[in-house]
């Protein structure tokens, strides 16, 4: 999108050699052109007056009017009576071909079952809006500073209040680092652990899958270790003999499994922090959506001193806020801020007042009332539809967040029907990605459903129904 520069003289850097062999109008037109056609200057965008820039340059108004009346003429420019100069809409030479695309690259995804991502175009644009004016109008000046590296009193006051309420964790305002996103918080963590001569942090098998969090412990310089997930979450037993001193898990909704970390499990979790002073890095990712049944509270709440809680409104608002938090230990606290100074000195001031206003005014809680049920209705659509196309097809992991695994029939070869589903222009996702092993037996799916309407939804396991049925 062309920069309008509504109500302002835009600035263009040109640089002329008043000792060169060309003349200065002709170096000028070089400069100009060579912009417009290297892309420097998009079609559409607005160039200053001739006067203005003039000015800039130290040359006379009539050298500019005599370049640009040639740049017209060559097509480069256009320009109307009582309107301003604007690039014509030329054919740009881009700086380097494109790479050509793989040979055999499946065709463009129509409709996409990724997981992870919530619906983007539910994003509450006038709510925020309204709360990034409220911050802009209320927040003190003497806020605006780089302050506390832990975030803005006023929004981690909120959080903790939130946490207490909602998530039934332990949570004090001065425990509480407001980071930019998961990714951040765990590294701020991670990077903790090493400092203190943690060597081993164990992972959930299967878990996370796109290698970020791998790279994450390998740059702290901890090794990851991957421990068995099973029907009731997280096996305890295999963490104990793992030798690891921390661990990351996803109680609420385990990813990408779906399943609830069973309650002797949460226990014996939490017995296991505090039996071998341990340290349990709870990632609290979509813990707001819940379907069939009630609530489930943060581990944290049975261990506050050996539990980290990784919170963000990725899920529930939009990943590109990158705004989170961690609650931590007190004992973490000071280690953890002082992470996150060595970082970037604190996250955006004003954006964080903007969520605390999001949330203390009630528009974040109806925000997600009103997704819950946006992504029931598609969740709904998925079981019907799979019910419908394909029965024998177990769907699991349903109860919370935005996203389900089928069970494909014993047999089935998982990254066959990945590669024709995405032939028909369907995006499916096998549990092979996010194996430790990466192993595609048994073969399941991950399929989510955030980003999709109830008839995408039913249009997508329609036209791949036969690959699911085996």
């Amino acid at each position: 999108m062309a920069i309008q520069w509504a109500g302002s003289t835009p600035e263009l850097l040109l640089s002329l050699d008043r000792d060169g062999a060309e003349t200065l109008r002709a170096q000028l037109e070089t400069g100009l052109r060579d912009a417009i056609c290297t892309g420097r200057l998009k079609a559409g965008e607005r160039l200053p007056s001739s006067r203005d820039l003039a000015r800039q340059l130290g040359i006379s108004r009539g050298l500019v009017q005599e370049c640009y009346g040639q740049l017209t003429a060559e097509g480069y420019l256009c320009a109307r009576a009582g309107s301003s100069t604007r690039v014509a809409p030329v054919r740009v030479e881009p700086a380097a071909a494109p790479a050509a695309p793989v040979e055999g690259a499946a065709p463009g995804v129509r409709i996409d079952f990724a997981a992870g991502l919530p619906d983007l175009a539910s994003f509450p644009r006038g709510d925020w809006a309204w709360a990034q004016h409220e911050a802009a109008r209320t927040a003190p000046a003497a806020e605006l500073g780089y302050g506390d590296p832990r975030g803005s009193a006023v929004l981690r006051d909120v959080l903790a209040g939130y946490l207490r309420r909602v998530r039934a964790a332990v949570a004090e305002p001065e425990d509480v680092v407001v980071c930019s996103g998961f990714a951040q918080g765990l590294n701020l963590v991670l990077r903790v652990l090493a400092r203190r001569g943690v060597r081993r942090v164990a992972f959930e098998d299967p878990g996370y899958g796109d290698g970020a969090t791998m790279e994450a412990a390998a740059r702290a310089g901890v090794a990851a270790v991957p421990v068995p997930v099973d029907g009731d979450g997280i096996d305890v037993a295999a963490l104990a003999a793992s030798g690891a001193r921390a661990v990351l898990v996803t109680p609420a909704h385990q990813w990408p499994t779906g399943v609830v970390l069973a309650p002797e499990r949460r226990r014996a979790l939490a017995d296991w922090a505090r039996d071998r002073d341990a340290l349990v890095v709870e990632d609290d990712y979509d813990a707001e959506f819940r379907y069939d049944r009630e609530p489930v509270g943060a581990v944290q709440g049975l261990a506050p001193a050996h539990v980290v809680v990784i919170g963000t409104v990725s899920k529930s608002l939009a990943p590109a806020l990158r705004l989170g938090w961690v609650l931590c230990p007190p004992a973490l606290t000071r280690a953890v801020a002082e992470e996150k100074r060595q970082d970037d000195r604190g996250s955006p001031v004003l954006d964080q007042f903007a969520l605390a206003a999001l949330i203390g005014s009630g528009r974040y809680g109806r925000h997600l009332r009103h997704m819950r049920r946006v992504y029931a209705g598609r969740r709904a659509a998925l079981v019907v539809a799979l019910a419908e196309h394909a029965p024998g097809v177990e769907l699991t992991g349903l109860d919370a967040g935005f996203h389900a695994v089928a069970h494909l029939p014993a047999g089935a070869d998982e990254r066959r029907v990945v590669g024709a589903a995405r032939r028909r222009s369907v995006g499916l996702y096998g549990m092979s990605t996010y194996r430790a092993s990466g192993a595609a037996d048994p073969p399941r799916l991950v399929l989510g459903f955030g980003g999709l309407t109830e008839g995408a939804v039913r249009d997508g396991i329609a036209a791949v129904a036969d690959l699911l049925r085996g």
